[in-house]
């Protein structure tokens, strides 16, 4: 048995109906990992695998190391038994980008850029790329390349102090891991190139109004709003809303492919037992209508 299925086997017949704490009762963390645990938590219950970045005193800005430990959570979260997925920053602040204090500190800083920048974008691939839902809860500064994370995940939740800036003009370093794709196709181009060559901030409403974000929630009600909408999401026929997300994602490919990998996804899907049973309960209450 793999360690992440050690986790979700020991999680497994203790639910939890809400995120709290550090869910160590249902959690066994292999000792190998307790350095990933230090940089990024990986927690399970219910259905649902959340991943923290626990870098605080950084702003959970973004190392190797850490880039590196998002990458194994990315790929726990891939198991199965995982339907969807909250991504957040511990101490109310979700990611302030690449760790420029490492970068600094390096003596070959092009290598460590580059090396960091190439990771850090095939994680968030990774993590974009999930057959599940994944919810991102921000919060506090969301910088370079954690707008790039944000934009990785399908339903962003934003607490209401939250600003937005890409930050990459102030150092003189330009976009990456992915933000030159991912933002343009969130906000249209003219608003991206204005984030990019100006460097201004957004607050969280304007961000709403840019559709940057999916929806703005007070402050203290972030976390619990993002737990709440990923477990609705798991409880949900996770085939079919996984499979549906990728499809929405596939922007990249023609008219005709789209067609063709929409057909093949619901033949697929209505296979499976679980949407058996729905379209049972759907056909039956109409039934009893007529």
């Amino acid at each position: 048995m793999k360690p992440d299925e050690k986790v979700l086997a020991t999680a497994g017949p203790h639910p939890i109906s809400s995120f709290g704490g550090t869910f160590a009762d249902v959690c066994a963390h292999e000792e190998s990992e307790h350095a990933m645990s230090d940089l990024v938590r990986y927690e399970y219950a219910a259905g649902v695998a959340r991943i923290v970045l626990a870098r605080p005193d950084r702003a959970n800005a973004i190392d190797l190391s850490t880039a590196h430990a998002l990458g194994k959570a990315v790929k726990r979260a891939a198991h199965p038994d995982v339907r969807a997925v909250v991504v957040r920053g511990e101490s109310a602040r979700f990611c302030a980008g690449g760790d420029l204090a490492a970068m600094a500190a390096v003596p070959d800083r092009a290598a460590y850029v580059q090396e960091l920048a190439t990771t850090l974008d095939g994680v968030f691939q990774e993590l974009a790329a999930l057959p599940k839902p994944v919810v991102a809860a921000v919060e506090g500064s969301v910088a370079g390349a954690g707008l790039a994370l944000m934009l990785s995940c399908d339903v962003i939740v934003a607490a209401a102090s939250t600003r937005f800036v890409l930050a990459y003009t102030g150092v003189g370093l330009t976009p990456n891991c992915g933000v030159s794709y991912l933002l343009p196709r969130a906000i249209g181009q003219q608003r991206a190139l204005d984030l990019a060559l100006t460097g201004r901030r957004l607050t969280a409403a304007e961000a709403l109004s840019w559709v940057l974000v999916t929806e703005v929630v007070d402050d203290a009600s972030v976390g619990v709003r993002a737990d709440g909408l990923a477990q609705q999401l798991a409880a949900g026929a996770s085939y079919a809303l996984g499979q549906g997300e990728l499809l929405l994602r596939s922007r990249e490919l023609t008219r005709e492919q789209v067609g063709r990998a929409e057909a093949r996804v619901i033949a697929q899907a209505i296979s499976r037992p679980e949407t058996a049973a729905l379209i049972e309960s759907f056909t039956g209450r109409g039934a009893a209508r007529a």
